[in-house]
């Protein structure tokens, strides 16, 4: 089989051929080509040492040389200097914390670098010269969907723990399934996964939720992963909601309502955008456990969860080590998730300046995803009503009007040259006019606004 590598790969590996070695394209790169994607980065494996790749190249930087790592760097038109990492085969020794071997043993034989990989639809390598190097069946696996574990599962999971959170990822991403003898690994071994950094769950995690298929986590659940990683989904999923609004457990519908994001979304997210959406869908409920009463009739009701998720996911994502602004975007999203004002534009616009601009539109997709992963009760009225605040929300930004201080046509050195001394009146008096501007934009001028003080 043909694969076209691009020139500087081309150009590593024969210079690596040409002195002598083996060299190769190696694990996701040859995989996304296969799946007829363009990678984002291309790995080369070789059975020459670092000290006989350094040589050879102008530019080369130590990246990992204790592990048998160099990257080369080469000039590209396009991009100036890009980087290839540069491996030698090698065979991992022990493993000492569930995810780091205590030290690397360099070999010559491709097979054996490549049986310390992850998964079989990572373990394959290509050169032009041989061809593409297949030894466990990872292209069959491919074109069955399969994620497997190249030889024995529990000892891929009992030498990294995060690749048990990898193959769950793979999976989302790919929409494929997982083979069963890994998932009974990956179960077996879920705990060691309390071993792994915070840091390298989230990445994962983060991949997770924001691919095609985040209803992986139904499987991660069957499977006892999220008990360890987020035990709050596990609490939600045992959550009934005995309610005419609901047809699932709370666990259910936060994982349909990111589905339907995943699945049925008129827009493009970006990738800070689409994290944010997802996060705030998964968080979204999580407070209804603790908010749970319920009445004489057995009916259940969740008053105030939105506050209570806000704080769960603001000590959920905290654990995660996710960035303020994620955390402060996200957790924002989830406390005003249910808001829903009589649709006005005055409504609207103060709705906008108390949540603000840049939070206030992501809550669409939210509320449209929420909707429709409840059951059919006045669903058609819930979702006429969100297409009516869109169409407000819409012309309110097409039409410019003030909805924060910024807006406003005075500003606070306006104030101080008509008498008022700098401190806090001046922002008191500025939120007055604001308010004056909000129920009715076309009061917005300087010379009305002077005339209210």
């Amino acid at each position: 089989m043909k694969i076209i590598l691009p020139d500087n790969v081309k150009f590593i590996i024969n210079k690596l051929q040409d002195a002598g070695f083996e060299a190769y394209a190696v694990g996701g790169c040859v995989r996304d080509v296969l799946l007829g994607k363009t990678p984002n980065d291309w790995d080369i494996t070789t059975d020459a040492s670092p000290y006989d790749v350094k040589p050879l190249f102008r530019r080369t930087i130590d990246t990992g040389i204790k592990h048998g790592t160099v990257t080369v760097m080469l000039n590209d038109e396009e991009h100036g200097y890009t980087g290839y990492e540069v491996t030698t085969y090698r065979i991992d020794g022990e493993y000492e914390d569930s995810r780091h071997p205590k030290e690397v043993i360099y070999t010559k034989d491709l097979k054996e670098d490549l049986k310390r990989r992850d998964f079989t639809i990572n373990a394959m390598a290509y050169n032009d010269r041989t061809g593409l190097v297949d030894v466990f069946d990872g292209k069959k696996d491919l074109e069955k969907g399969i994620i497997r574990a190249v030889g024995d599962p529990v000892e891929r999971f009992t030498e990294d723990a995060l690749r048990i959170l990898r193959a769950y990822r793979f999976a989302a991403q790919l929409g494929f399934s997982i083979d069963d003898d890994t998932v009974k690994a990956a179960s077996l071994l879920k705990d060691n996964l309390r071993n792994i950094s915070a840091e390298r769950i989230q990445t994962e995690f983060t991949k997770l939720i924001c691919s095609p298929h985040p209803e992986i986590l139904f499987d991660m659940y069957s499977s006892g992963i999220t008990s360890v990683i987020l035990p709050e989904l596990d609490l939600c999923m045992q959550t009934e909601q005995k309610n005419k609004h609901h047809l699932y457990n709370v666990g259910e519908h936060t994982i349909r309502a990111m589905m339907v994001n995943a699945r049925y979304s008129e827009v493009e997210f970006d990738a800070d955008t689409l994290r944010y959406i997802r996060y705030a869908l998964l968080f979204h409920d999580f407070g209804k456990p603790e908010a749970m009463t319920e009445d004489e009739n057995g009916a259940r009701h969740f008053k105030g969860h939105a506050i209570v998720s806000d704080r769960i996911a603001r000590e959920i994502m905290r654990r995660l080590k996710l960035d303020n602004d994620t955390i402060n975007t996200v957790t924002a999203l989830v406390k005003w998730h249910d808001h829903r004002p009589e649709p006005t534009k005055t409504n609207i616009r103060r709705a906008m300046n108390r949540i603000g601009e840049s939070v206030y539109r992501l809550l669409f997709p939210i509320r449209v995803a929420d909707t429709l992963a409840q059951s059919m009760y006045h669903r058609e009225e819930k979702l006429a009503y969100e297409k009516e605040v869109m169409r407000l929300y819409t012309e309110i930004v097409s039409e410019k009007d003030p909805v924060s201080l910024k807006d406003l046509a005075v500003t606070g050195a306006d104030l101080i040259e008509h008498g008022y001394r700098p401190g806090p009146e001046i922002g008191e008096k500025l939120k007055e006019l604001l308010e004056i501007v909000l129920e009715d934009p076309k009061c917005n001028t300087k010379e009305y606004l002077l005339s209210k003080i």
